[in-house]
């Protein structure tokens, strides 16, 4: 016998291949969490950090990525390891 969904018990064939019991299965996957606890992501940040980096490259390409855009001067290292997109000293 199988529950309908109001809770009564309706016949089943006996070559019905779906299963009886009212268990549910269990998959091995966690539960997803709650979409009220995912932060939310600034996509015009990711989008800017993005173009950065793809313009650093652009100018290592280049064999400008050390040199100010403005002034032609050298940007010194330490501003590159603190900002590795900086395009001015």
């Amino acid at each position: 016998m199988q529950r309908s969904p109001r809770g009564s018990v309706a016949p089943v064939a006996e070559n019905d291949p779906s299963p009886v019991d009212d268990e549910p299965t269990v998959t091995g996957h966690a539960p997803a969490p709650e979409l009220e606890h995912v932060p939310e992501v600034d996509l015009d940040a990711v989008e800017r950090d993005l173009a950065g980096v793809e313009r650093a490259l652009e100018r290592l390409s280049e064999g400008t990525y050390w040199t100010d855009e403005v002034t032609g001067e050298p940007i010194p290292e330490h501003v590159l390891a603190t900002d590795p997109t900086a395009r001015r000293a």
